[in-house]
């Protein structure tokens, strides 16, 4: 029996202010358990795509997320099931230290300050940076904000994580952790990226987006051999030799 998805979408399009067309028809079903790769040029139309899943937009069409309609009554309880971490991580990170930035999140659930900080702690060690709980964001590596990032989303128990583009700004070793990181991690996952050796890794299906629209679905190894999709500089190449 096919389990019921976690995201369905159907028909999705979605014009900005200016007349772009950004979203063009977009059918994509997300299951539980499932990590799926977004293949796709600059501009085609994956981020504002995902942007749709936690209600940061709106268009045309139908989308359900853990069996809610994307309607304004149900953005609350949507926006905690969906957990977004930006390509930048200096875009999620702007408070005084690692801890409250973590403890932003459940504090805006309704945690009193007793109850955000534990939270806040468990996440971080579940990404490994429990140690940097009273540092400053700014002093941390890329691949630490990364993390702390991932833990700020973390914190408020997603059932769906999306990842834009994660492995910009990091070095092999840092790739190949967040890889390692993200493994084990229980929750479905939409990783947006440009990088086949990391999509190869944690990812069993790939959908490939064009001018708005999806254009394939299938298996990893699949999309990146239709498309030639190998990126000249992968950050997390190293992540498929170890």
């Amino acid at each position: 029996m096919t389990p019921q998805p976690l995201v369905e979408v159907r028909g999705l399009r979605h014009r900005y202010d200016d007349g772009t067309l950004a979203l063009d028809g977009v059918d994509f079903l997300l299951f539980p358990g499932e990590t799926v790769a977004l293949f796709g040029p600059n501009g085609s139309g994956k981020t504002t795509f995902a942007h749709h899943l936690n209600g940061l937009l709106s268009g045309e069409g139908f989308v359900s997320v853990c069996g809610r309609s994307l309607e304004k009554k149900n953005l609350v309880e949507i926006r905690r099931k969906v957990g977004l971490v930006f390509q930048d991580s200096d875009e999620q990170l702007f408070m005084s230290t690692v801890l409250e930035d973590v403890a932003f999140g459940p504090l805006n659930l309704g945690r009193t300050p007793d109850e955000a900080a534990p939270e806040a702690l468990r996440a971080l060690e579940q990404v490994g940076m429990q140690h940097a709980a009273g540092k400053a964001p700014y002093h941390l590596s890329a691949g630490e904000k990364k993390r702390v990032a991932l833990a700020g989303v973390l914190a408020m128990n997603p059932e769906i994580l999306i990842l834009d583009e994660p492995t910009t700004s990091l070095d092999p070793p840092a790739g190949r952790s967040l890889v390692a990181l993200l493994r084990n991690l229980p929750q479905s996952k939409i990783l947006i990226t440009h990088d086949a050796a990391f999509a190869r890794a944690l990812a069993t299906r790939a959908v490939f987006f064009e001018r708005g629209r999806v254009i394939a679905d299938g298996p990893v190894a699949e999309i990146v051999e239709r498309f030639h999709w190998y990126p000249s500089a992968s950050n997390a190449t190293e992540c498929l030799r170890r």
